[in-house]
Parts: structure tokens; C-alpha cells; sequence
């Protein structure tokens, strides 16, 4: 025996009408559709692609001397001199992305006479048009970390160092 869909809060026994079904049924939820979800299809972003254009859009603002933490800077100039090795234009960048959105955190060195609030502000507005323009995604935020300031001294300091390792 099969049973019929019963109207809540309605005896035992007592069989919905048509109409009480659809009125009772949950809502179909419409698909959503954006930039990177169609009708005819999906687009999926690796993080590695949000990382590159943050990169990129982070090194393009004045005042930023260079990306990452110390250790990670020491690395990537070692891989630079390799012959054939690629400049890592993500380094200094961190990703947490979804279906349409990501949170990108950058760590930064930045050049010592120039404002730190400036220079993060400058790069929420070039990473956030970047990505979202490149990608579809909404940028939900930006977080900006400063690890260093670069003194001017510090190039004279580095060129001596060459000097004396080359003779």
C-alpha cells in the first residue's frame, strides 16, 4: 500500500490536494549564474592564477621594494640565477578561494621614505582590479603584511659584498 503526501498539521488519512502539494513542496533554488558559471558551462581558477596576477598587480605600485619574507626572497634570488628558471611572481602571495570568491594576503618590502598606508591601499585597489577584471572573482579582501623596510644603504652594502666575493 502506498501512501499519499499528507498536508501537515492535517489528520491521518487526509490526502493533500494538488494544489496544497506545490504550496507545501519545498522551492526549487534557480540556478545562479555569473561570469564563471553559464548556461553552457563552468570556469574553473586554479589558485596559482590568482596568486600570479596578485603578484604582478602588488609589484606594480610604487614604494613596494620587493614580495615575501626574508627567507623567501633569499630563495627566490638563488632560483634566479639558475639559467632557464622563471621569475616567481607569486612569492609573497596567499590565496583562499572559492567558487566566485578569493581572500588574498601579500607580504611586502617596502621602499624606506614612502607612506605604508599609501602603499596598502594602493595595492588592495591594483590587486582587487586586477583579479576581478582576469578572473570573475570577487575580491573579498586584501591584507597587506610588511616585513621589511629597504634603506637606501642597504644597495651600497650589497654591492660592496659582490665585490669582495668576485675578487
Amino acid at each position: 500500500m502506498t501512501e499519499s503526501p499528507r498536508t501537515p498539521g492535517t489528520a491521518t488519512g487526509v490526502v493533500a490536494t494538488p494544489e496544497e502539494q506545490k504550496r507545501t513542496a519545498p522551492a526549487e533554488q534557480p540556478k545562479r549564474h555569473d561570469a564563471l558559471h553559464t548556461e553552457r558551462g563552468n570556469t574553473t581558477i586554479e589558485e596559482t592564477v590568482v596568486q600570479k596576477l596578485a603578484g604582478i598587480a602588488t609589484r606594480e605600485v610604487p614604494g613596494v621594494y620587493a614580495m615575501g619574507s626574508a627567507g623567501r626572497r633569499a630563495f627566490s634570488a638563488m632560483t634566479e640565477r639558475i639559467p632557464g628558471s622563471q621569475t616567481n611572481v607569486s612569492g609573497g602571495v596567499s590565496v583562499e578561494k572559492g567558487e566566485r570568491q578569493t581572500a588574498i594576503d601579500v607580504s611586502i618590502v617596502v621602499e624606506y621614505g614612502v607612506s605604508i598606508v599609501d602603499v596598502s591601499q594602493g595595492i588592495r585597489r591594483n590587486v582587487i582590479q586586477a583579479v576581478e577584471h582576469a578572473t570573475g572573482l570577487e575580491v573579498l579582501e586584501v591584507n597587506v603584511n610588511v616585513t621589511d623596510v629597504h634603506l637606501p644603504d642597504d644597495d651600497q652594502h650589497g654591492q660592496q659584498d659582490q665585490k669582495t666575493e668576485l675578487q
